[in-house]
């Protein structure tokens, strides 16, 4: 299974991308990790990595694909995987479609979590105050969503073309999301 998984900063991406990789057993591969890793083991990559960040930058396309392709070429991926972070623009989704139809293969699904976005800004307000995220407050988080919105559409158009879409509710508990995803996920592939 080749898999992507999209959501909403607070949708429980993290959370249910896990599910999702245990369930086909495949590795789950965030962009987010890999860079931070990176970072904390001072690798060439991540030096380069964290003065972006630093400077208040994205980690250019190119650099994210090549990141990710080297990843996709490790054995623990050879008969699938999961994808949480990426791809983030057209730019990266095309990449993506260039790279696997090389290889001859291509994605079964690509899952969005959807959540009302006042029920978002209520979760990562939460999560601010556990965490003492003082630079997290609603207009901060509705900005952000906002973001995402603009810059996801236009993904999520492109695999909703391809026949690859699922979308599913992200509201209620986590297993029942997780349930809810699972079902949408194995009905989906099986009518491929």
């Amino acid at each position: 299974m080749k898999l992507l998984i999209m959501g909403a900063p607070g949708a429980g991406k993290g959370t249910q991308a896990s599910a999702l990789a245990a369930r086909y057993d495949v590795p789950a591969i965030s962009t987010g990790d890999i860079f931070r890793a990176n970072i904390k083991n001072g690798t060439p990559l991540g030096v380069k990595v964290k003065e972006i960040i630093e400077a208040g930058e994205y980690v250019p396309d190119e650099l994210t694909e090549e990141i990710v392709a080297d990843r996709l070429a490790q054995d623990d991926a050879a008969g699938g995987f999961l994808l949480d972070g990426f791809p983030r623009t057209m730019h990266q989704v095309h990449f993506l479609d260039r790279h696997l139809a090389d290889r001859g293969e291509r994605l079964d699904a690509v899952v969005s979590l959807v959540v009302d976005p006042d029920v978002l800004v209520e979760r990562l307000l939460d999560r601010a105050r556990i965490e003492g995220r003082a630079d997290d407050n609603e207009d901060t988080i509705r900005r952000r969503m906002e973001v995402y919105a603009g810059q996801t559409a236009p993904l999520l158009y492109h695999y909703e073309k391809l026949d690859l879409l699922v979308e599913v509710e992200g509201t209620g508990t986590v297993d029942e999301v997780r349930e809810r995803m699972l079902d949408a996920v194995d009905r989906h592939t099986a009518a491929r």
